[in-house]
């Protein structure tokens, strides 16, 4: 029988260096309120939401994330052709294939790094983290750029009372490498298909293309939500996720400086840190009450944002948690770049 070389990782990871790309319009809530029949002061109610960023047309998921990453790979310290993996988190490249991954790994000049898309919806920046960190230490990539982005206007619904407010657009991204101490705490993740439908694209790509549409038509999937029953799963059940990773890793809520959940809702985030009794020092990731929901870049913006504002600091210990579509969830402890 051969022997088979096993890879050789490092003994930890972490994320060297975070960037963000906030597209430039800034869309008010007055821009939204007439569609569907609302006001500034029941969005705001309902979600937190006052504004929210919506990007142009040359501000592609490939623009994005490439302005992303190139300021998270400057502020990490390496270069793009150091970076063995691109793994992107999205679910508004509206290819079904190819994935972005590539495009975006050549147009960074990577030295044909491994690229691939995944889709985990608003829990897929924290599941792309996962997947950076355990590469690191499994050896199959010294450096990993994981990148969460969304182009949600493309697939909302703006006459949806339900989500046409909520959703918005942006990219974050992190690159993962080698540590001499534990960076980034074992994952907690999971979904609950028994959820499947409170979170989905409303129509099928078949319907959209099929007898009654002729491709091309500009007819689109949008997405849909069920704001109730998502509120009440994802108050009570995240809040035990939360603790199942602060558990796995190894880290009391007393010791945690920085909690930056997915930017949903909120009413979802203040219900959270209630059901986690959060001490009064730890610091609370807002962005959503300026940036709007962006799925897969919101903990990445989030946590951007509180590090500009001194509300998070290098070397803090963070609580990273997210879930979306399907329903997918993911939660783990890092240490701030």
């Amino acid at each position: 029988m051969a022997t088979i070389n096993a890879p050789a990782g490092a003994a930890h990871a972490r994320i060297l260096g975070l960037g963000v790309y906030r597209p430039s319009r800034l869309v008010p809530n007055s821009e939204v309120v007439d569609a569907i029949d609302s006001s500034d002061e029941w969005i705001q109610q309902r979600s937190g939401i006052r504004t929210r960023r919506f990007a142009s047309p040359e501000e592609t998921v490939q623009m994005m994330s490439v302005a992303a990453s190139r300021q998270a790979l400057e502020r990490a310290g390496i270069t793009a052709a150091q970076v063995g993996c691109v793994v992107v988190a999205t679910v508004s490249h509206l290819l079904q294939t190819p994935a972005i991954a590539p495009a975006i790994a050549t147009e960074l000049g990577t030295d044909h790094a491994a690229a691939f898309d995944i889709s985990a919806a608003c829990a897929g920046f924290c599941h792309a983290v996962a997947l950076g960190s355990d590469m690191v230490r499994g050896g199959s990539a010294r450096h990993v750029l994981v990148i969460g982005v969304e182009r949600l206007s493309d697939i909302t619904d703006m006459t949806d009372r339900g989500t046409a407010f909520i959703f918005a657009d942006g990219a974050g991204a992190a690159v993962i490498g080698p540590s001499d101490v534990p960076g980034v705490g074992p994952v907690v993740w999971g979904s609950d298909g028994e959820q499947y439908d409170l979170i989905r694209q409303r129509e099928d790509w078949r319907d959209v293309v099929g007898s009654d549409q002729e491709p091309g038509s500009g007819v689109m999937p949008h997405l849909t939500m069920q704001g109730n029953p998502v509120f009440r799963w994802a108050s009570f059940t995240m809040a035990k996720v939360a603790q199942q990773a602060l558990d796995a890793a190894g880290v009391s809520a007393e010791e945690l400086d920085v909690f930056v959940p997915h930017q949903a809702n909120m009413r979802i985030i203040d219900a959270m840190a209630r059901s986690m009794k959060l001490p009064e020092h730890v610091r609370i990731g807002r962005d959503i009450a300026d940036q709007g929901n962006t799925s897969a870049a919101s903990i990445p913006l989030a946590l951007d944002r509180m590090m500009l504002e001194g509300d998070a600091r290098s070397g803090d210990t963070a609580l990273l948690i997210a879930f979306g579509a399907g329903l997918a969830y993911a939660a783990q402890v890092v240490t701030v770049p």
